[in-house]
């Protein structure tokens, strides 16, 4: 067999610590810092080490996190072949996550490597997105995440008027409607029934939530070319003619997703994107289901649910399944969303692999 280098890394934001060895050889550590010059160090020692043992393969392995896969990016581009694994699907004892260290985690890693290499263990490794699909998630995600900063906002808003004893004015119609806002304006005032300092910060919360709201449209204005792009304006097309999905939902389908072509069946897609039960069996005990395993994006499982409200409300096929559900089981209407949201993410699954399809033909 021909000589291996393997590489277990653990990696933070200011270092990479590595366990490595050949084969089933000794371990060694080394450790590198995490910015361009230590990383091409990383490249050129293990480049030098694998030559001095007369090594044919160097094969990297990582936990995937906030740093993202620019190490990845180089380690490939560099000639060495590197996975990044899901944290999630690393199994870890109670004992082992207690005493979790970096130099521990680093040489789990280079085990798993091992039993992948050398034997044809399974290795939770992740799918890669290539370098369009993660530059474009940057912009949908900026897009969620001020949607999730104005949301809060309201949420501190409302909390400071019930602090306060306030009440909505006679006439004043439903939460952030123009009368809404009106009466928020006059609550800022000098003649409001709240104190100074309230109403300080209530206007400073009315002066955040215009920023934000402000710039949730510019960041709409922002997608609308990306939803145009040839890369996606055949998918973007397909997806919003379901009800209750609009152009943002589909880019962050999209752009969550990646290449919807690697899914073979709707299990895959379900548990993709953790609409599935999590299963728990021991022994003579029958195999029983308990929460939905949350696995995958939470924010494409955020934007399913918003779109699986509104087909409840204006689908009739969805509002349909929903209410048998709810019916079979009144005390647990939760499941009954779920499934409402995995079957519509099947179905934007159906969508898009149809459209690609047809574009390739």
């Amino acid at each position: 067999m021909d000589k291996v280098l393997l590489i277990g890394a653990d990696v933070h934001d200011e270092n990479v610590l590595t366990k490595f060895a050949v084969g089933r050889g000794a371990i060694a550590t080394r450790s590198f810092r995490n910015n361009r010059e230590g990383r091409q160090g990383l490249i050129r020692f293990f480049g030098e080490w694998a030559a001095q043992v007369g090594a044919q393969r160097s094969v990297f392995a990582y936990e995937a996190s906030c740093c993202g896969y620019l190490l990845h990016d180089e380690l490939v581009a560099a000639g060495s072949e590197c996975y990044v694994l899901a944290p999630s699907k690393i199994e870890r004892s109670p004992v082992q996550r207690r005493r979790q260290t970096d130099e521990k985690d680093a040489e789990r890693i280079l085990e798993l490597l091992r039993g992948f290499v050398l034997a044809g263990n399974r290795l939770p490794a992740v799918w890669v997105p290539d370098l369009q699909t993660r530059d474009d998630r940057e912009a949908v995600r900026a897009r969620l995440d001020v949607g999730e900063k104005a949301s809060t906002v309201k949420a501190q808003i409302q909390m400071l008027l019930k602090r306060g004893g306030m009440e909505k004015a006679e006439g004043v119609g439903g939460n952030w409607t123009q009368d809404h806002r009106r009466w928020l304006a006059q609550l800022g005032g000098e003649e409001s029934p709240l104190g100074y300092g309230a109403r300080t910060a209530l206007n400073s919360l009315r002066r955040q939530l215009e920023a934000l709201e402000a710039e949730t449209r510019r960041l709409d204005r922002a997608l609308e070319p990306l939803g145009e792009s040839p890369r996606y304006a055949a998918q973007v097309e397909a997806l919003t003619d379901l009800k209750g999905v609009r152009l943002l939902t589909a880019l962050v389908f999209l752009t969550e997703m990646g290449n919807v072509l690697r899914f073979d069946n709707r299990r895959q897609v379900g548990a993709y994107v953790g609409l599935v039960p999590s299963s728990h069996e021991s022994g003579e005990q029958a195999d029983r289901k308990g929460h939905i395993t949350r696995q995958g994006s939470a924010r494409l499982r955020k934007v399913l649910c918003q779109a699986a409200w509104a087909r409840i409300r204006h689908d009739a096929g969805t509002r349909l399944l929903h209410q048998r559900l709810v019916q079979k089981n009144p005390r647990k209407k939760k499941i009954a969303v779920v499934a409402c949201m995995r079957q519509l993410a099947i179905l934007m699954w159906h969508k898009t692999v149809g459209r690609i399809g047809r574009v390739a033909g």
